[in-house]
């Protein structure tokens, strides 16, 4: 088997330079609550879906809970107008998507964004890139850090999640990738990711090309294998 068997990329923070959009939208929104975003709220937001962002600002806030589908809508729709503006590619990640597509491996974007918004970032800022498909928020029950997302990419794909490399950068995105069973190339943006077995990391695309992706797959094909025998 040719490995990876496919690759499956983030998008905000990794592909594309959102998080900080992502941010500044949390940040206003919270400003209107009465709130101003500081580290702590870090994790409840970077790398998170609209609903738990949402439920988040709504909780610390103290604002009534039946708010929270106002507070989400209000953060999807200033977060889609920040994205149309433009949202720059991270460093390498042209030049990485352009060489799996020569190389003939399959590659597909899974994303804890809207449809919306993922639909906006890959007509604006990844036009011609040859995904096999785009998985966002909507198109399962649970979001990242379940694993939902990573497993349904992988068997629309056909392929194992353990013959697969995950590219992310936040530790829910990690998280969830890791649970389906996926090998995690974890690239960095805002916030670090704990090391453990299973993931793998890099200072940035611009140092990732096939080879570092297909060392990934079977370091982690091979991890799995001597656990097996030792279970």
């Amino acid at each position: 088997m040719k490995l990876p068997a496919a690759v499956l990329f983030d998008m905000d923070g990794t592909l594309v330079d959102t998080e900080v959009l992502w941010w500044d939208t949390a940040d206003e929104v919270a400003a209107r609550l009465g709130h101003r975003l500081t580290d702590a709220d870090a994790r409840e937001v970077v790398g998170r879906a609209v609903a738990d962002t949402a439920a988040h600002l709504v909780r610390v806030t103290g604002a009534d809970a039946g708010r929270t589908e106002e507070v989400a809508a209000e953060l999807s729709g200033s977060f889609f107008r920040r994205v149309e503006a433009g949202a720059p590619l991270r460093p390498g990640a042209g030049r990485l998507l352009a060489g799996l597509e020569r190389a003939g491996v399959p590659f597909a974007l899974v994303s804890a964004s809207p449809r919306a918004v993922v639909d906006s970032v890959v007509g604006g800022s990844l036009p011609d890139v040859g995904f096999a498909f785009t998985l966002s928020a909507d198109d399962t029950v649970r979001t990242k850090p379940h694993p939902d997302p990573y497993l349904a990419a992988a068997e629309r794909l056909g392929v194992r999640p353990g013959a697969c490399v995950a590219v992310e950068d936040s530790p829910d995105g990690t998280a969830s990738a890791q649970a389906a069973g996926c090998a995690v190339l974890v690239v960095p943006s805002l916030l670090p990711v704990e090391r453990a077995a299973g993931r793998y990391f890099a200072d940035s695309l611009e140092d990732v090309d096939l080879a570092v992706l297909r060392d990934c797959a079977r370091d982690r094909l091979r991890d799995h294998a001597s656990a097996r025998r030792g279970a």
